[in-house]
């Protein structure tokens, strides 16, 4: 279906926008609020960019870029609030990968798992 990463939302510092790819609007927009919350506090404490992207298998990602001369990137805080959202976020991705994988790559799902 798709070549490459599908980037479901993000944000940057530089511009100061949140992109949400529209693909995705069948989420509930609580769900779709949440990740804006997430992209854009995430960018203006770290700063640089965030994507966050399904790879083909279905498995969300955390992308971040910043500017070669941007001085102000934290790129050591940014791998620590990466975890610290995986942590405390974890029912949520997981929901966002089993969606990706159900609608987007028509798997199916043993729910006795």
């Amino acid at each position: 279906m798709y070549q490459e990463n599908i980037v479901l939302c993000g944000a940057s510092s530089y511009e100061e926008k949140y992109y949400f790819n529209e693909d995705f609007s069948a989420l509930p927009a609580s769900v779709q609020d949440e990740l804006k919350i997430l992209c854009v506090l995430f960018v203006s404490e770290i700063g640089g960019v965030l994507t966050l992207e399904f790879e083909e298998d279905g498995t969300l990602c955390f992308q971040v870029s910043s500017k070669e001369d941007d001085f102000f990137f934290d790129e050591i805080g940014s791998g620590l609030k990466i975890k610290e959202i995986q942590k405390e976020r974890e029912e949520l991705l997981t929901s966002l990968e089993l969606f990706y994988k159900v609608f987007f790559l028509d798997e199916e799902i043993d729910y006795e798992e």
